[in-house]
């Protein structure tokens, strides 16, 4: 088993590096053909820039059929214009394919398209892979665990696709990557409140800033000062979280986090 998991996590991080196409979805859109950052103006329009992201979006689904991607790009769109978008996007990530030869980043079958994930990296799915070795790993294997929601949450720069927060096909993807790496930040503020506690309280803040109502997020901190001996900053803490809490949803704090609260309280 650990040797299992130690290979595919240097897998994962092998295509991490030489992956020919590799993109980022995080913070900001950008890719990364054969190494070289690719200037955001070789999109062109904004169609062919919608088209790619939404083929990463539902990237993990069946072979998706022409009529249904421009039913949810575009309310106006006809056949011409899918098929400018996806020549654009085969220009950018094929720049040099030949005429008349099939395109092998974006697989067709018909008239249904397909990311081939086998050769194209994608931030949000690399992320999503290193956190399934971390929770395979979390508990026999804590060291691979580690290391596994560290490259996952080094991915994390920000906000899935922000160009387009208010696109209904985008905020599946969106919301899955925020809980997962608000687990993958926990889990691994929780491996180290005995060895590193000021770490964990790093971790911890920063599941918090991504949603302040995190409880988890809490109660490792107030574990990890507890560690460092610092009863008072625990107390504060609680104090925050039942503050958040109220001020957000109107409700307390899990019996979890008022039983640490209790602990705490009787220390002397």
């Amino acid at each position: 088993m650990k040797a299992a998991l130690t290979n595919q996590l240097e897998q994962h991080k092998k295509f991490q590096n030489e992956a020919p196409i590799k993109f980022q979805t995080l913070g900001q859109f950008v890719l990364w053909r054969d190494g070289e950052k690719v200037n955001a103006k070789e999109w062109g329009r904004d169609k062919t820039l919608q088209l790619i992201q939404y083929l990463i979006s539902y990237r993990n689904k069946h072979a998706l059929h022409k009529e249904h991607i421009m039913d949810h790009l575009w309310e106006d769109g006809d056949d011409r214009d899918f098929k400018v978008a996806l020549h654009g996007v085969n220009k950018v990530l094929e720049p040099n394919r030949p005429s008349r030869t099939e395109a092998i980043y974006v697989e067709r079958q018909g008239v249904t398209y397909q990311l081939n994930s086998n050769l194209v990296w994608i931030d949000v799915d690399a992320i999503e892979k290193y956190i399934i070795i971390g929770n395979q790993a979390l508990g026999d294997f804590p060291e691979i665990a580690a290391e596994a929601y560290n490259m996952a949450i080094a991915l994390h720069q920000g906000s899935y696709l922000p160009n387009r927060i208010f696109e209904d096909w985008s905020s599946e993807e969106r919301e899955k990557i925020q809980v997962l790496i608000l687990g993958a930040l926990v889990n691994l503020a929780e491996l180290l409140i005995a060895t590193n506690p000021m770490e964990s309280v790093r971790l911890a803040q920063q599941a918090i800033a991504i949603d302040k109502t995190w409880e988890d997020a809490y109660r490792i901190q107030m574990s990890a000062y507890i560690q460092k001996g610092n009863r008072p900053q625990a107390l504060k803490t609680y104090q925050k979280c039942a503050d958040i809490l109220e001020e957000e949803y109107g409700i307390t704090p899990l019996p979890a986090t008022r039983d640490l609260l209790k602990k705490i309280e009787s220390i002397a």
